[in-house]
């Protein structure tokens, strides 16, 4: 493209660590341009670093704020904010990225202010509250999808969607994606083990504890096992430490998902992205995720409408790693269904190269590319 004279403006929305990251790739792809371009957003370091100047930092908001009622107050004067500011100055394009619930608020303030609109990352509609579509469709003048089959299913609903790549896996080579480790001479007595409790604050509250619970159960079995958590950030690490129960004892990695899982034999993930960037890493896991047994029999069962919950199973279309999503109290099913794969290294053998192959379908390379070439075009 060629060069003129207008300063664009570009206001970036994001809400969550993993969001930080795509938007500040984005950023960086954006300005291998020839155009002018003026970042400004909410969103957190990383952003920041890419050269966004930040109005709000939500991610530290996000991993650190432990009252509900507190995040929810503090968003809504957030929400409201930001439409005084998208009303006054008037941006060229709004990208908002993940965290439909918030962004949802920001791409119909856009609207309003008159500007275009970009969704990096469709929301997950198709597994629940599809009614949604019709609050999208008029929020959304164009939909990136980081998964396949989105493209289709939201174009037939009327969005202009395309399919952009997993920005999260955009940095893994091919040469990286393989795992280095065999099962050929495992031993489960030295197994290492690494817990992804995710970067959300609900995540962190339920998932944390029954982790913890499950690697001293494990551990009981095999006392050598090592045991590694991925923090998204150093304050996460400390919140982590916090919570820590009595018995209890791992390593921590900052922001490693990937080099934690692999390094490891088995993980036990959170339910959400990480799953892929564990994947890629061709490492087997269990993944998690917790729900209210009253809230899940009344409501969500009923709203959600999908064979498999966790995005792993998802594209693989068939169950190729346990899912407990939801469970509820005990941890004792969970406990076992790991130590059965400690057990069986033909079995964590196969499902590793599953992963991988897995991983490598939805390798583009070129996410922050194509979705920079899109905002471009919406831009002139």
């Amino acid at each position: 493209m060629s060069k003129d004279d207008k300063t664009y403006r570009v206001f970036i929305s994001a809400a969550e660590p993993s969001a930080d990251a795509h938007c500040a790739g984005l950023i960086m792809a954006l300005k291998q341009s020839n155009y002018n371009i003026e970042f400004v957003g909410v969103g957190g370091a990383k952003m920041a670093g890419a050269g966004c100047k930040i109005l709000h930092n939500t991610v530290t908001k996000a991993a650190m704020a432990y009252n509900a009622f507190g995040q929810v107050v503090h968003f809504y004067k957030l929400i409201r904010q930001i439409r005084r500011y998208l009303k006054t100055n008037k941006p060229d394009l709004v990208v908002v990225c993940d965290s439909p619930a918030f962004n949802f608020h920001i791409a119909k303030a856009a609207k309003k202010a008159g500007a275009k609109t970009l969704f990096y990352v469709a929301p997950q509609l198709w597994a629940w509250a599809p009614w949604r579509i019709r609050k999208l469709r008029k929020r959304c003048d164009k939909l990136c999808c980081i998964l396949p089959f989105e493209q289709d299913w939201f174009g037939e609903r009327g969005l202009d969607a395309v399919f952009v790549g997993h920005p999260l896996l955009d940095e893994l080579s091919s040469g990286l994606t393989g795992r280095k480790k065999t099962y050929k001479k495992f031993d489960p007595k030295k197994a290492h083990l690494a817990l992804m409790p995710g970067s959300r604050t609900a995540e962190i509250n339920s998932l944390w504890e029954p982790m913890q619970q499950i690697a001293v159960a494990l551990k009981r079995s095999y006392p050598n096992i090592t045991i590694t958590t991925a923090a998204v950030n150093k304050a996460s690490r400390d919140a982590l430490r916090s919570m820590q129960i009595i018995g209890f004892r791992c390593e921590y990695a900052i922001d490693s998902v990937a080099e934690t899982a692999r390094a490891a034999d088995l993980s036990l993930v959170a339910s959400g992205s990480a799953t892929l960037q564990v994947a890629a890493a061709g490492c087997p896991m269990v993944i998690m995720y917790q729900s209210s047994p009253i809230l899940w029999h009344l409501l969500g069962r009923w709203l959600v409408k999908m064979k498999y919950f966790s995005l792993v199973n998802i594209l693989a279309d068939k169950e190729l790693v346990p899912e407990f999503m939801p469970y509820f109290t005990s941890t004792e099913p969970i406990v076992q269904k790991s130590r059965q794969l400690l057990a069986d290294s033909n079995k964590l053998a196969r499902t590793s190269k599953q992963l991988t192959q897995l991983a490598a379908s939805l390798q583009t390379q070129t996410a922050s590319q194509k979705t920079a070439q899109i905002a471009l075009e919406m831009l002139t």
